[in-house]
């Protein structure tokens, strides 16, 4: 069953989470980062941003999706309380190894408390990027202007 499909319980709109940092020694410290925001905000509970890591330890830069951004993610079971979506940016990329899209200046983490809301979000999230929010995330000029691109978007993905 999808989230589209009859008899679904529409989704809450997100806990949205934005952080501007200023630099990450690596891509470990910018995913905790980044997952540290859903933390937080409520979303995510202390051992997410752990879980995340362990996700690109066990399975490589996969999360690393296009040229300088990385969906930051682990499983509901981990440590998802609530919908929750946060937007990182990066003022000094890190590596993550992906031959094709390092160095990453921009990370969107993603939380949820159940199956079903994590593919809802994800397809969200992929429409959401399909329509420019990328750039309007590195255009925001802070934190407010990004959770403000981040908010609009989803609310129209």
């Amino acid at each position: 069953m999808t989230a589209h499909s009859e008899g679904a319980v529409p989704q809450r709109q997100p806990v949205i989470a934005a952080t501007d940092l200023a630099g990450a020694r690596d891509w470990r410290e910018a995913v905790r980062a980044a997952a540290s925001a859903l933390v937080d905000a409520g979303a995510a509970d202390e051992g997410y941003p752990d879980a995340c890591v362990r996700v690109v330890e066990a399975n490589g830069p996969y999360i690393v999706l296009a040229k300088g951004l990385a969906l930051v993610h682990a499983r509901p079971e981990e440590g998802g309380l609530a919908v929750g979506v946060g937007v990182t940016r990066l003022a000094a990329p890190v590596e993550f190894g992906h031959p094709d899209n390092d160095p990453v200046d921009l990370l969107l983490a993603f939380c949820t408390p159940d199956p079903d809301a994590h593919v809802g979000t994800l397809s969200g999230l992929a429409r959401a990027l399909s329509g420019g929010l990328a750039g309007r995330l590195r255009a925001a000029s802070g934190e407010d202007d990004l959770a403000r691109a981040l908010k609009e978007a989803l609310a129209h993905a």
